[in-house]
């Protein structure tokens, strides 16, 4: 049997979950300083950005629940698509109320009441 290196003695000896906790916390961490450090005006690519992400999330929610074969896998990964899709569907409506405030107001509708408020 070969020797295990520095770095296999390392991974043996940490557990995965507090590997993946710790990218987890990171993420977070990461993510909160991206948002508010983007100015404004980029607000609205940035949430398109943020749907295209959860529509991936929900394919791989899918293929997890497809492919697992324990009740708790199958409830887990069909929450997952459940509450991806709420994220999907209120990130459009938020994207178009924001698509919304940057869209000319009718020059039209406008006059008559301005006429009205003389």
């Amino acid at each position: 049997m070969p020797a295990q290196s520095l770095t296999e003695k390392t991974m043996d000896a940490v557990s995965p979950t507090l590997i993946n906790l710790i990218i987890f916390v990171l993420a977070i961490y990461v993510g909160y300083h991206v948002v508010w450090t983007v100015t404004p005006a980029l607000h609205t690519p940035l949430m398109a950005v943020t749907n295209a992400i959860s529509a991936i999330v929900i394919v791989g929610a899918m293929l997890a629940a497809a492919l697992t074969e324990t009740p708790l896998g199958k409830t887990m990964g069909v929450l997952a698509v459940a509450l991806a899709a709420v994220n999907i569907f209120g990130g459009f409506l938020v994207t178009r109320r924001m698509l919304e405030m940057f869209r000319k107001k009718d020059k039209k509708a406008a006059a008559p009441a301005e006429g009205a408020a003389k």
